[in-house]
């Protein structure tokens, strides 16, 4: 009686062991493969899979994990990032240059990745630094500085095209460090500082050139308006005196016009006109610091002649 429970209960293990055994749970965005007896048999889905204990066994594959490579039977199927270390490289014009990249890939048939290539993770990071190699050494530093999206674009569609045989799809590369050597950083540096101070230069430059040429329009400008404003207070000088002048001859014509009407056709307006002006000029000599002397005209009589045609005029009247 014992003995039969002892076998009851060794069976209800071994089924619960077998059961345990042959139901495999997929966790989502995972996959394994599984062999019979040594052959591909399946490849899991996502969920629960039934598979015959002792006789299908999982595939074992390499990945990287943790920064180093361990086997495993479960195929991550999610995109992932490869943190490449720092490789050397040699550019066109021979300056070794330190380059860090980045990979990320993902795994679109994992039957191709477990049995079309040994060791996926080394095979791309092997595979991503002799193309990047080749790459670098087409381009001068310059322009290997310069390039990172032609690079990165040269790279993903070499890497793409070469792992789709593993069943791998490259979606992008991108690179995180590249350093020159120290002496060619202190040289670029240099030349930098250069380069600015020059910039310094020609934009200084420029800025006295245009200041002095600013200057001398503003000089020249100056220069033509008070040449126009001499230009305009001559003419309107002129103008006034010439209409002072023309005002002038008027009253003296309007004058001479009232004197010949005063005095009448018969006396020569003239002699008045003549004969009040050295009179006046007499009242003025006279009016000067040198009364002691006095002027008479050359032709005195002309004077007296005036002076008779004054008095003749008033005894007309």
């Amino acid at each position: 009686m014992e003995i039969t429970l002892y076998f009851l209960i060794a069976a209800v293990l071994l089924v619960i062991i077998f059961a345990k055994m042959a139901l495999v749970i997929i966790p989502q965005s995972e996959t394994k493969i599984i062999e019979r007896l040594g052959r591909y048999h399946a490849t899991l889905k996502p969920g629960i899979n039934i598979i015959i204990p002792f006789v299908d066994k999982a595939k074992n594959i390499v990945v990287l994990k943790y920064g180093r490579y361990v086997y495993s039977n479960a195929i991550d199927l999610r995109e992932q990032v490869y943190d490449f270390p720092k490789q050397n490289v040699i550019t066109k014009d021979n300056v070794q240059t330190e380059i860090n990249a980045l990979l990320y890939f993902q795994i679109m048939d994992p039957f191709k990745a477990t049995y079309e290539i040994n060791n996926l993770p080394n095979a791309i990071e092997k595979l991503t630094q002799t193309t990047l190699r080749n790459i670098i050494g087409e381009l001068e530093l310059d322009e290997t500085l310069t390039s990172r999206d032609t690079i990165n674009t040269k790279l993903r569609a070499v890497l793409d095209d070469a792992t789709d045989k593993w069943g791998v799809k490259v979606n992008r590369v991108e690179l995180q460090d590249i350093t020159p050597p120290a002496t060619v950083l202190n040289a670029m540096e240099k030349q930098m500082q250069a380069e600015r101070n020059k910039r310094a230069q020609i934009l200084t430059s420029e800025g006295e050139k245009a200041a002095e040429i600013l200057a001398s329009e503003g000089e020249k400008t100056a220069m033509i308006n008070r040449a126009e404003a001499a230009k305009q207070e001559a003419i309107l000088q002129a103008e006034g005196e010439a209409q002072a002048r023309i005002r002038k001859a008027e009253a003296e014509a309007q004058a001479i016009s009232l004197i010949t009407e005063a005095v009448g056709k018969s006396t020569n307006p003239a002699n008045y006109l003549l004969a009040q002006k050295y009179i006046q000029m007499l009242e003025e000599l006279a009016q000067g610091d040198k009364t002691k002397t006095v002027y008479l005209p050359y032709e005195a009589t002309n004077l007296m002649g005036s002076i008779g045609g004054i008095k003749e005029l008033f005894k007309g009247q």
